[in-house]
């Protein structure tokens, strides 16, 4: 079984944030990179709601 993972770099804004999105709903586990934590958290979470 192959399992697809994204890391994506900016992720908390901006093109990173929809590429992260898009690649979400199709299903590829993400991990975001951001250099502000607690934007990063912010995102994590917002991500994960949809």
């Amino acid at each position: 079984m192959e399992t697809a993972i994204a890391l994506i770099t900016g992720a908390n804004k901006g093109i990173g944030k929809e590429i992260a999105r898009q690649l979400g709903a199709k299903g590829i586990t993400v991990l975001i990179g951001a250099r502000d934590e607690a934007r990063g958290q912010e995102t994590a979470e917002e991500l994960r709601a949809e």
